[in-house]
C-alpha cells in the first residue's frame, strides 16, 4: 500500500524563508496568519491527510460511486465521515472573508492545504476545492441577496458547490451552448439542458448541491456574448434558509473513467430548473472564469500532488528493492544485491521529479501570493501589477504543472519495474488519475494558446515585460555573488531563449497565426522552466543564508542546493530545445493536407 507524507517543513521554509510570508502584515488577514497560527494550520492538515484521507484513496479507487435508479449517488465508504471532518474543521473556509463564516486567512494557505489534501486523495478532494471555487465566483460576481442566501453554508461546507459549462456538443468551445435560460414573472429563470464532465455533480456528502450553470437567455445573442451564469440549488431555498422543494436538476449517468473514480462525474440534466442570475445577463463567462482562474491553479496543485505522492513511494522503494550491484563497486557487500538507489539511471529520475516538485511548489505559493495581493492590497499599482501576475501565470501553471505531474508520475511507476503495474503498489493509480489534470479546465494545448494568444499581448504586453524585467534584475543583481553564480548564469541563458522566443512570435506569427499555434505548448513549457529556475534560485539564495546557522538541519538544506544544481545543469537546458522547435515555424507541421492523416 502506498504512504503519504505532507512536506510540511518544505512548504514552511518556502513561506517563511524564500517567499518572506511576514513582510506581507499589511494585507487584511495577514495579521492573524502570524508563524505559529500557519505551522498549525499546516501540521493539523497534514495530520487529516495521512491518517485519514490516505487510506481511503486506494478504496475510493476501487469502489467508485454508485448512482441509483432514482438519480441519487453514493459516494466509496469512508467518504462520508472523511467529509463531516472537513466540515468539522472548518478547511473549506480558510481563506473566506469572516463575513460569511471564513477565518480569512490568506488563500495561499489554502493552496498549501489543497496540495496536502490532493497528494492524499485527490478525488476526495476535489469535493471541497470545487466548492470553493464555487464561492470564489459567488463572491466576485453575486448579488449581495445570493451570497447572503448561499454563501454560509457553502462556506461552512454543509452546502457543495459544482461549475456546469460543458455540453455534449461543445467542450472549450462555449459559444455553442446551447443550455436555455428563460426568465419569469418574479425575476428567477427556467433552466433546461444538459452539462456533461460535472465534477462532484451528485453525492451524498452534504444537504444540498449549488451548481453554477452556463446558459444562453431567450433572445441572447449568438456566441460567447449571448452567455449568462445562474446558480441552481438541487434543493431550493426558502427565504428563511432552510431547504424547501426538489429543483428541477438530475444526475442522469455516471461517467465511467480512467482515474478519480471516487468523485463522482456526472451528466447533469435541467428540466425547467429553477436558477437566479449571478452578475449581468449575457457577461456569464466573465464571472465563470473567476471559478476557472481559480480551479486552473488548484488543478496546477493536483499536478504537483500527484508527482510529489508518487515520488514519495518511488524514493522508498528505491532504497528497498535490491537489484544488480552498482556500476562503480558494491555499495551494500551485506546485501545479495544493491539496493536501486546506487543507480544513476534511478538517481536521474529521483532527481528530476524532486527537483520539479520543489520549484513547482515554490511556483504555485509565489502566484498564491500575487492573487492575495490582487484581491486584498488597498494600493491600485499592487493590485494591477500582482493581477498582471497571475494572469500571465495561470496557463503555465495549469499547463506546465500538470504536464510535468503526469510525466512524473508515469517516471515514478517505472522504477517499480512489473510491480509499478500492479494494483497494490499503488503507482498506477497515481498515473490514472494525474492523467485527468491535463485535460479538464481547458486543456493544456487550450492553456498554451492562451498564454500566448492572449496573455503576451494583453496590456501592451505590459505583464510579460513585468517578468521579464524582475527575473533579469534579480540576475543582474546575484550575478556579482559567487556562491549564487551556478544557479543564475543558467537561468540567464534560458531567459534569453524565452525573451528570444517572445520576439520570434512578434515578428513572425502577427501575418501568420499558424506559427503561434505551432510552437505554442514549447512556448508554455519554456516559459515554465524559467519560472521554475528563478524559484530555484530564490530558494538556494534563502538556503545559503540560512546554512551557517543551520545546525541539525544542514543535510537537508545542503540538499537542496545540490537539487538546485541538478536542475540547472540538467533539466532547464531544455529551453534551447524548446526555442529551436519554436523557431522552425508551422512549415512541416501545417503542410500536410487533412485527408493525409
Amino acid at each position: 500500500m502506498p504512504t503519504y507524507k505532507a512536506p510540511v517543513d518544505d512548504a514552511l521554509f518556502l513561506l517563511n524563508d524564500v517567499l518572506h510570508f511576514d513582510r506581507y502584515g499589511n494585507l487584511p488577514g495577514f495579521a492573524d496568519a502570524s508563524p505559529d497560527i500557519v505551522e498549525a494550520v499546516l501540521r493539523e492538515a497534514a495530520k487529516f491527510s495521512e491518517e485519514v484521507l490516505t487510506p481511503l484513496n486506494r478504496v475510493g479507487d476501487k469502489e467508485g460511486c454508485t448512482r441509483h435508479a432514482d438519480g441519487s449517488v453514493t459516494t466509496p465508504a469512508g467518504f462520508k465521515d472523511a467529509y463531516k471532518q472537513i466540515v468539522e474543521g472548518g478547511w473549506i473556509g480558510i481563506s473566506v472573508p469572516a463575513e460569511y463564516g471564513g477565518q480569512g486567512l490568506p488563500a495561499t494557505l489554502t493552496e498549501v492545504v489543497n496540495e496536502f489534501l490532493c497528494s492524499a486523495n485527490m478525488a476526495f478532494a476535489m469535493y471541497p476545492g470545487l466548492t470553493q471555487g464555487a464561492i470564489a465566483a459567488l463572491l466576485a460576481h453575486a448579488s449581495p441577496e445570493l451570497k447572503t442566501k448561499y454563501l454560509p453554508k457553502m462556506v461552512e461546507g454543509v452546502w457543495t458547490g459544482t461549475m456546469n459549462l460543458t455540453e455534449p456538443h461543445c467542450g472549450t468551445d462555449l459559444g455553442l451552448l446551447r443550455a436555455k435560460a428563460v426568465k419569469q414573472s418574479d425575476g428567477s429563470y427556467k433552466i433546461t439542458g444538459t452539462k456533461i464532465f460535472i465534477s462532484a455533480g451528485e453525492h451524498d456528502l452534504s444537504d444540498n448541491i449549488i451548481h453554477l450553470v452556463l446558459a444562453r437567455i431567450e433572445g441572447a445573442p449568438a456566441g460567447t456574448k449571448g452567455i449568462s451564469l445562474f446558480v441552481v440549488p438541487k434543493i431550493l431555498v426558502n427565504d428563511d434558509g432552510s431547504l424547501g422543494a426538489r429543483n428541477g436538476v438530475s444526475c442522469g449517468s455516471l461517467e465511467e473513467k480512467m482515474g478519480i473514480h471516487g468523485n463522482s462525474t456526472c451528466v447533469m440534466n435541467y428540466d425547467a430548473a429553477t436558477g437566479w442570475l449571478v452578475g449581468e445577463e449575457n457577461h456569464g463567462l466573465s464571472a465563470m472564469f473567476t471559478m476557472m482562474n481559480e480551479a486552473r491553479l488548484g488543478v496546477g496543485v493536483q499536478g504537483l500532488a500527484q508527482s510529489e505522492v508518487a515520488y514519495q513511494n518511488a524514493a522508498i522503494y528505491a532504497k528497498e528493492r535490491l537489484q544488480g550491484r552498482s556500476l562503480s563497486g558494491v555499495k551494500y557487500p551485506d546485501k545479495p544485491a544493491d539496493p536501486i538507489i546506487v543507480h544513476p539511471d534511478v538517481r536521474r529520475t529521483l532527481m528530476t521529479i524532486r527537483a520539479f516538485n520543489e520549484a513547482a511548489r515554490a511556483l504555485v505559493l509565489w502566484t498564491s501570493l500575487k492573487g492575495d495581493v490582487a484581491r486584498r492590497s488597498e494600493d491600485d499599482k499592487e493590485r494591477q501589477s500582482a493581477d498582471d501576475y497571475m494572469g500571465l501565470l495561470t496557463p503555465v501553471i495549469k499547463g506546465v504543472l500538470t504536464d510535468g505531474g503526469f510525466a512524473n508520475t508515469v517516471m515514478a511507476q517505472q522504477l517499480f519495474g512489473g510491480h509499478g503495474y500492479i494494483a497494490e503498489h499503488g503507482m498506477e493509480q497515481f498515473v490514472r488519475d494525474a492523467r485527468i489534470a491535463q485535460i479538464y479546465e481547458g486543456a493544456n494545448g487550450i492553456q498554451a494558446l492562451d498564454l500566448v494568444g492572449r496573455k503576451l499581448g494583453k496590456d501592451g504586453g505590459r505583464a510579460l515585460m513585468a517578468f521579464f524585467n524582475e527575473v533579469s534584475g534579480y540576475i543582474k543583481d546575484k550575478s556579482a555573488d559567487e556562491t549564487m553564480k551556478a544557479y543564475v548564469t543558467p537561468l540567464g541563458v534560458s531567459l534569453a531563449h524565452l525573451q528570444q522566443a517572445s520576439m520570434w512570435f512578434m515578428q513572425n506569427a502577427m501575418s501568420k497565426p499558424d506559427n503561434a499555434g505551432a510552437g505554442a505548448t514549447d512556448y508554455m513549457h519554456m516559459f515554465g522552466l524559467v519560472a521554475l529556475g528563478y524559484m530555484w534560485c530564490k530558494i538556494a539564495e534563502a538556503v545559503i543564508a540560512k546554512l551557517p546557522k543551520a545546525n541539525g538541519s544542514t543535510p537537508r538544506y545542503s540538499a537542496k542546493l545540490v537539487t538546485a544544481r541538478f536542475f540547472m545543469e540538467r533539466m532547464l537546458p531544455e529551453t534551447a530545445v524548446h526555442l529551436a522547435r519554436i523557431q522552425s515555424g508551422s512549415g512541416s507541421t501545417m503542410e500536410l493536407p487533412d485527408e493525409a492523416f
